[in-house]
């Protein structure tokens, strides 16, 4: 197979999606690796490292859609690519298509099988998703304690107190991958922290995993409300595995929030799970709502870019070299997880959370393996 990996040209992403490793393990299986030039350099990857490990160097993004039979990339393809796409190429990355109508739209009329790195599920578990939601949810306190200094338009406050002050409240709404990661750097910085989920069984567990350091409550409205006023910083880490997120803390509670008070909304990437929050950039990274900093970069993990390329390759390689080796196809067959991932086959829809975000129709799973077997 030819396997094209892209400069990602994302507002300041500096991911990239394989490795020289990567490459050295695809060329070795027999198959042939494009790499735009300059791919790695955001991750300290030179061109002269991908031509050891046995890629072809391309000078641009056009060569490569063109001759790719699969498209690995790290986000999602943007407006200047659509044109690029080419019918029954496969694309390989973080889509977010529930909350994105004109990428889906353009993904459907170009036939193009999408595999998403998000809805890729083995054993009830996000293997893909897992690694750059740790990253995320680690970065997303960092960023907080950033924007409650002062001078950066926050409080003034700091995130652990001193003896004789209180330590700041962090409020993280979802106990997940995120979650925890965030509640993990949070508490190691002293902050007082209390955190929401759906799952009761979620939070005993966590409840055991951080020793009742945590305030664990039940994610209802009354309790978020409750908890809202007195939040210096708020962690938004809802997700429902491929659906947009639920917008579970409205502007009304923010109104409630003290001034210079910072939201994080991880969620972003799905829409975002605070109803004051619109995506920005690492250009411009924060908007002000009633005097409460918003930070809603959706590609957090950018920031570090040769720390995530190295977490995200180690999840995908394996996948990777399954499409690769076996051919989509019998890929899709033989790999329940990669089916999940499955969001697009030619120009028909099989992700129902997808599907039902845009209330369009999709093929089951029956109807899939139906068209897989004809091929």
């Amino acid at each position: 197979m030819i396997i094209g990996i892209l400069k990602e040209i994302k507002n300041k992403e500096n991911r990239v999606s394989l490795t020289p490793f990567g490459v050295k393990m695809l060329v070795a299986a027999g198959h042939q690796v494009l790499v735009q030039q300059s791919a790695g350099s955001g991750a300290n990857f030179t061109d002269k490292e991908y031509r050891s490990a046995g890629a072809l160097i391309r000078n641009t993004a056009e060569e490569i859609y063109q001759e790719a039979e699969m498209i690995i990339k790290v986000k999602e393809p943007l407006p200047e690519e659509f044109p690029l796409l080419r019918e029954n190429q496969i694309i390989f990355t973080f889509l977010h298509l529930a909350a994105a109508p004109e990428l889906t739209r353009l993904l459907l009329e170009k036939k193009v099988i999408a595999i998403a790195y998000e809805t890729v599920q083995l054993n009830g578990m996000l293997p893909i998703l897992t690694p750059m939601s740790e990253i995320a949810g680690k970065l997303a306190v960092q960023v907080g304690a950033h924007y409650l200094e002062k001078q950066n338009g926050g409080e003034g406050i700091l995130l652990g107190g001193v003896p004789g002050v209180a330590a700041a409240e962090v409020l993280i709404i979802g106990g997940g991958n995120v979650g925890t990661s965030a509640a993990k750097i949070a508490l190691g910085m002293g902050a007082s922290v209390t955190m929401l989920d759906i799952n009761l069984e979620r939070l005993r567990y966590l409840d055991d995993v951080f020793q009742s350091r945590l305030n664990l409550l039940s994610s209802t409205a009354e309790n978020i409300e409750q908890a809202i006023p007195k939040t210096d910083l708020l962690v938004g880490a809802v997700l429902i595995p491929g659906a947009k997120a639920a917008k579970v803390v409205t502007r009304a509670m923010i109104a409630q929030m003290r001034k210079g008070a910072v939201v994080v909304d991880v969620a972003i990437d799905q829409g975002g799970c605070i109803e004051t929050s619109k995506a920005t950039s690492f250009d411009h990274p924060v908007y002000e709502i009633d005097g409460v900093i918003h930070y809603c970069v959706p590609n957090i993990p950018g920031c570090v870019p040769r720390t995530s390329t190295f977490a995200l390759v180690n999840a995908t390689l394996p996948y990777i070299l399954k499409l690769a080796n076996l051919g989509c196809s019998e890929a899709l067959r033989k790999d329940p997880a990669l089916r999940r991932g499955l969001n697009m086959y030619k120009g028909k829809l099989t992700n129902p959370a997808v599907a039902e975000a845009y209330n369009l129709k999709y093929i089951t799973e029956d109807q899939l393996d139906t068209l897989l077997s004809r091929e």
